[in-house]
């Protein structure tokens, strides 16, 4: 039976969507795998794109951004419900994707991230090589044998 490789399987199973950090509501992601890519969507609106910091390090992915609040001396705020300041999530890697080759686009305040697997994790056919033919072995006198020829 075959089975799909998923490296953050076991992130999703530990955390199971009940635990919110404080990163993960000011930077609520989506993650999901299309082919043999994994392709994460991280909601950053309201965030100048060159405060935008993504970096692999040891098998983790770290993604930082910064959301300038923008105050006046006369603003009296009435609601203050958007979170400001500096924003860091971080994700562990399996050893089955490619960090060398982690492509980043920003457009319209989602920062989307491609996650490819790597080569040596991509299922491949295994071909079978197979002898033609038999050959006979002989042994005493008047036995003899047949056996198949070793690939």
């Amino acid at each position: 039976m075959a089975t799909t490789f998923d490296p953050f399987r076991d992130l999703d199973r530990m955390f199971g969507g009940t635990l919110r950090s404080p990163a993960a509501t000011a930077m609520p992601m989506d993650l999901y795998r299309t082919g043999e890519t994994f392709v994460a969507k991280i909601d950053l609106p309201g965030v100048d794109p060159s405060s935008i910091d993504v970096d692999v390090e040891d098998r983790t992915l770290t993604i930082r951004a910064e959301r300038r609040e923008e105050t006046d001396e006369e603003v009296q705020w009435l609601s203050h419900e958007r979170p400001s300041g500096t924003f860091a999530r971080q994700l562990t890697l399996g050893y089955g994707v490619a960090p060398d080759r982690i492509e980043a686009g920003y457009d319209d305040g989602v920062l989307t991230l491609t996650i490819p697997v790597a080569e040596e994790a991509k299922p491949r056919k295994i071909s079978i090589n197979h002898a033609g033919g038999h050959r006979t072995i002989t042994g005493e006198a008047s036995e003899s044998r047949t056996e198949a020829a070793s690939a």
